[in-house]
């Protein structure tokens, strides 16, 4: 949804033109940023005291397809852009916060010699779960004309219905955790006291950070190299549109051919990850999509941009992947979400500044090129920090 669907519409058909709605997309996730930057630790810290990781994850879950379905009710009008920013931007916020919870069940469903594989795996078939959704929106709503069930194309009916199916999807796929994983046993209290357990936890881990310059070091990178990911794919699809002139329909290709990509990279890099390290997985990742994404902002040819970003997408996924797992290797047992939190935090804390800068960038030269280059510099100065990061020391830490 945020990638190719309603970021594209939105700055094709709501936005008054392609490079006003980046900016304004980018003040959007920049609000985004700071509330999920402000929520996470702090709720991962009471999960972890109350011993409701499992009803948390639901409630974000529902929340996500709630304010997703919402956006059936926009409009193919300026009238409708604070609509849907607002509708994003909740749906957001419930998402990356729900990750806290589902992330931090990592430990549990994987011995610690395998978690890079699970962890890659489960990013692949994540993929894979995007890719599927991105067919059906393309093939049964987006692309039959006439539309199915007497959609309006002039009212932009396929791209909402689209919104509808996703909270659907979201719905039908998130019961088997819910049902299948139980809560850590013998830690069930009131939801005031796990309260002031978990804010009284998080500023005993804050403080604890410290003495662990390793875990430190990692969350400073990861603040970096984060904001350059996620704003890369926030505004991917926005830069293909508006830089190479794609269509809805040419958008949605694109971001079905870069799941595969994407679900492909997880998955192999996953296999390796265990006998690699997860530390250095990343630092690959990072250094390769830095020097492509130079290359995607320079090249004025689509079919290159296309090849360029195809190539991209298969270190996405093992950038995120085997970051969770570098995480899960370096928290403590019985904190575990309290650090993924933590992991949140360092994900969101600047998540405004990614966002903000591209925003400014592009406002300030009217250039969605120079806006997109700076998510590059974001990634090579966090893989910088990470190198000097290492893995058993800070689990020792």
């Amino acid at each position: 949804m945020t990638t190719f669907v309603i970021a594209t519409w939105f700055a094709q058909a709501v936005a008054p033109d392609p490079a006003t709605g980046q900016a304004m997309w980018g003040w959007m996730q920049t609000a985004a940023g700071v509330a999920i930057a402000l929520l996470s630790p702090a709720l991962g810290a009471v999960a972890d005291a109350g011993g409701r990781r499992r009803l948390m994850l639901g409630l974000c879950t529902l929340a996500t397809a709630v304010f997703t379905a919402g956006l059936w009710f926009a409009r193919p009008e300026a009238g409708s852009a604070l609509y849907v920013l607002g509708c994003v931007g909740l749906a957001t916020v419930s998402f990356e916060v729900g990750t806290v919870f589902y992330n931090s069940m990592l430990p549990d469903v994987a011995r610690p010699g395998r978690m890079g594989r699970v962890s890659g795996l489960a990013w692949g078939l994540g993929y894979a779960g995007g890719l599927t959704c991105l067919v059906v929106c393309l093939f049964g709503l987006i692309q039959p004309d006439p539309g199915l069930f007497g959609f309006d194309r002039e009212a932009g009916e396929p791209i909402r219905a689209a919104a509808l199916l996703v909270a659907g999807w979201m719905v039908l796929f998130a019961w088997p955790v819910l049902a299948a994983m139980p809560d850590p046993a013998g830690k069930k209290s009131g939801w005031m006291a796990s309260a002031r357990t978990g804010l009284r936890d998080i500023r005993e881990v804050l403080r604890g950070l410290r003495g662990r310059p390793d875990m430190l070091r990692f969350l400073l990178a990861r603040l970096l190299y984060t904001d350059g990911l996620n704003t890369m794919f926030a505004f991917g699809a926005i830069f293909a549109a508006g830089v190479h002139g794609m269509s809805f329909q040419q958008v949605l290709i694109f971001g079905i051919a870069m799941n595969v990509s994407a679900g492909l990279g997880a998955a192999l890099a996953g296999l390796a990850e265990d006998r690699v390290g997860s530390r250095r997985m990343v630092l690959v990742a990072l250094w390769a999509m830095a020097a492509i994404g130079l290359a995607i902002v320079l090249v004025e040819s689509t079919p290159v941009f296309w090849g360029l970003a195809l190539v991209m997408g298969l270190f996405f996924g093992p950038a995120q992947a085997a970051s969770r797992t570098l995480m899960a290797r370096m928290a403590p047992p019985g904190e575990v979400a309290a650090h993924f939190g933590l992991f949140a935090l360092s994900g969101r804390i600047t998540g405004f500044l990614g966002p903000a800068t591209l925003a400014a960038v592009t406002q300030a030269s009217g250039s969605q090129r120079a806006g997109i280059a700076t998510t590059v510099a974001f990634m090579a100065l966090g893989a910088v920090l990470l190198m000097g990061v290492r893995e058993r020391r800070g689990a020792a830490q």
